[in-house]
């Protein structure tokens, strides 16, 4: 059974068998253990004892025409999570994730992927606005052993990105196994502000994952049997290291989120629930810092926080239980109901000083609803947007090059889904017919959904048009993904019809 049928009749059996433990006197010891089997709470458990690891800055060259070129090569290796034995990983240039690639606004970029786990794969540059043939979906795959060069302009404001795996049907077990790095900008605008900047120092990245692992040490790439979202695992990874703490020497330190999971929820915290400002989202740096608790980040979603710290202190990051908008049963096996204690602060002695975060930051361009020349809907449930799977050879829709476009977007079903847009940052004008709240009115690329509440987006195609080669949108927890919960389009010229997807495209 798959989708919304399958969810319910899940649902159904477990109430029922839980019902009849108790009816039939097995005992609430049974029946409490059915429900608390799928509980995950690491919250004041966790022995920071690990630095924390930070991924290194990618190595560049400017080359004969003035691009700057990176080189990544995809490939295995292992590590020693310190979970019973060395596990079998993936990586760009490593054993595990990737370096952190860094480009300015008006660069030319080059990336040389290299193909080195010995079956096809993709590197897809999520956020980025990029032509359809350089973003690493599923039609731009590589072959072992093949070289993939894609280029483009950089063309929008500072953030905070990401790269990593997008093959139709695989994409969830090639980043669990470890593909996945950042990729930050930065422009004229941020560098004049005065916020955290220097990389490994005030300006952190972490990216935070969950992982199983068996009784070897090797990575549980097993599902549960309820829930239906993909992999929950009960270790945390951030940046590859287990019980991680960070000596920060600096009065405020800058953390760049980036919730590199599969398929599990976070909502980010400090256990001592101190407020923290948030900067900036999927897209780049909001107009004016927001003080708050928590950030919440389904799969892909980032977020910049800058975090002030007191003299000798030690405060956690934790992930607090984010399942608020989900019914009992549904919270409790997709892992809306698990906390996790994710990176402990260590503040030294003596700190050095640091301006408070500026009042305002960056100015964000409105889009305008009157100036939209469409409106589409999307309906998710199942496995299904708008009752379809993928089909990698039909295109769903041509949108027109430099207009702008209203999507209305649903969640029909009580499972966790979450909603990507390749190439166009976009903003959202409305959640259930109200204002979004302060954290969701920068740039955004993806959206957690909640139930029956229709989420209102609006974005501009500009630059590119290939009536041949799609975009992608889909749920972003990469089991959905994977399962076909994702359609495609094309950016056409004002008149031009679109083609046809190429079938069997591959680089090498």
């Amino acid at each position: 059974m798959a989708g919304t049928g399958a969810r319910r009749w899940v649902t159904a059996l477990v109430g029922v068998l839980s019902g009849v433990l108790l009816l039939c006197g097995v005992g609430t010891g049974l029946a409490t253990w059915t429900w608390t089997r799928y509980v995950v709470d690491t919250t004041g458990e966790v022995s920071f004892v690990n630095r924390l690891a930070i991924p290194p800055l990618a190595e560049s060259r400017i080359d004969a025409r003035g691009r700057r070129v990176f080189d990544l090569r995809a490939q295995s290796g292992h590590r020693d999570f310190g979970q019973g034995g060395s596990t079998l990983t993936w990586g760009y240039n490593g054993d595990y994730l990737g370096p952190t690639l860094r480009a300015k606004r008006g660069e030319e970029v080059v990336v040389n992927v290299v193909n080195g786990v010995g079956e096809p794969t993709t590197v897809h540059w999520h956020g980025m606005h990029l032509p359809a043939a350089m973003d690493g979906g599923p039609h731009q795959m590589i072959r072992p052993g093949a070289t993939w060069s894609p280029h483009w302009r950089v063309d929008q404001p500072a953030a905070t990105l990401w790269y990593h795996p997008h093959l139709h049907g695989q994409t969830e077990q090639h980043v669990y196994r470890g593909l996945a790095g950042m990729f930050i900008l930065d422009d004229d605008a941020s560098a004049g502000l005065a916020l955290p900047r220097r990389y490994g120092v005030d300006d952190i990245p972490l990216i935070v994952q969950d992982r199983n692992f068996d009784s070897d040490g090797q990575f549980d790439h097993g599902r549960g049997l309820l829930g239906g979202i993909g992999i929950l695992g009960d270790t945390l990874l951030v940046n590859g290291t287990v019980g991680p703490y960070l000596d920060v020497r600096t009065e405020r330190v800058r953390l760049r989120l980036l919730n590199g999971s599969t398929a599990r929820t976070y909502d980010f915290g400090f256990a001592d629930n101190r407020d923290f400002a948030l900067i900036g989202t999927d897209g780049g740096l909001l107009e004016v810092p927001y003080q708050t608790p928590r950030i919440q980040l389904s799969p892909g979603e980032r977020a910049e926080i800058v975090v002030t710290v007191r003299p000798g202190e030690r405060t956690v990051l934790r992930s607090y239980p984010p399942g608020r908008d989900m019914d009992f049963v549904s919270r409790r096996i997709t892992g809306g109901d698990d906390a996790f204690d994710v990176l402990e602060l260590r503040a030294a002695e003596t700190l050095q000083p640091a301006p408070e975060v500026p009042a305002r930051l960056v100015p964000v361009e409105r889009l305008d609803p009157a100036s939209a020349a469409q409106a589409r809907t999307f309906h998710l449930a199942g496995h299904h947007i708008n009752g379809r799977r993928m089909d990698p050879g039909q295109l769903d829709f041509a949108v027109t090059r430099d207009t702008t476009e209203i999507w209305e977007i649903t969640k029909e079903d009580g499972t966790p889904h979450s909603f990507h847009v390749h190439d166009a940052q976009f903003q959202i004008l409305s959640i259930a017919g109200r204002e979004p709240p302060p954290e969701l009115r920068g740039w955004k690329d993806t959206i957690l959904l909640e139930a029956k509440q229709e989420i209102r987006i609006i974005a501009r195609f500009a630059d590119y048009a290939d009536p041949n080669m799609p975009y992608m949108y889909h749920c972003h927890l990469l089991y959905h993904e994977d399962q076909g919960m994702m359609g495609q389009f094309v950016v056409v010229e004002p008149g031009q019809r679109p083609g046809g997807p190429p079938t069997g495209h591959t680089h090498g």
